[in-house]
């Protein structure tokens, strides 16, 4: 019984490491994975600004950057890490970082007013446009809120919700999903690794125990005494 024990340790014991090189080898993947996001963000530059004492601003001003913080969790339904807004480092390479700036481009976007010239009379529903300059608020319009058949709506569209609004609101929102995927390598790799260390340790523990003296366990003989023996004969 002791071999067995012993076999199935020395098994346990291989599979711990093979745990534990995958652990090892996924925890390396996201160390790179970190790297690269890192790179990527540090090569265009983008950081989140902090006054002197360490508060988020935008526009020089912390109610700014307080609206702003209001859309990602109120109306986006996001919930920041804290430890994620660092003044220290304000390059934009986390998650929070990363929806915090989409926030910032949607926020003035959502807020902004919009030249819109008519080179000529237009009308819409029984209301006149006479061709001139108007100023129109877009006032919280998503890109799907506009009615592309307004005379001024239609412009207002395109010129606030532009292409390149469109194209750094997505390249935002891979950094978001792709911080997050490392994360949860990261949950990956510590599950490995703890499955590993589990398994060596139980099957060393069988090892060790399958090395006691005597090959079997205290006050147990391995064999059935002969006079059990003919005694459980004679029963029968």
């Amino acid at each position: 019984m002791m071999n067995r024990l012993r076999i199935v340790g020395i098994i346990l014991l291989v599979i711990g490491v093979l745990f534990m090189v995958g652990g090892g080898v996924a925890f390396s993947k996201v160390q790179d994975g970190y790297g690269s996001l890192a790179a990527f963000s540090e090569a265009q530059g983008v950081e989140l600004s902090y006054n002197e004492d360490g508060q988020l601003i935008d526009r020089g001003t912390t109610e700014g950057a307080d609206a702003i913080m209001t859309l990602l969790t109120d109306d986006w339904g996001f919930s920041p890490v804290s430890g994620d807004l660092d003044p220290g480092d304000p390059l934009v390479n986390t998650a929070t970082e990363f929806m915090y700036q989409m926030a910032t481009i949607n926020y003035h976007v959502l807020h902004g007013t919009q030249t819109i010239v008519l080179t000529e009379d237009a009308e819409f529903e029984g209301e006149a446009f006479p061709a001139g300059t108007y100023e129109f608020e877009v006032d919280g319009r998503y890109w799907t809120d506009f009615n592309r058949s307004h005379p001024l709506e239609g412009p207002a569209r395109s010129q606030a919700w532009t292409g390149t609004v469109h194209g750094l609101v997505g390249e935002l929102g891979v950094g978001t999903v792709t911080h997050s995927v490392l994360q949860i390598g990261l949950g990956i790799a510590a599950i490995l690794a703890g499955i590993g260390f589990l398994s060596m340790l139980t099957g060393g523990g069988l090892v060790w125990a399958s090395r006691s003296k005597g090959n079997g366990m205290p006050g147990v003989p391995d064999t059935i005494p002969e006079s059990m023996s003919k005694f459980a004969s004679t029963e029968a």
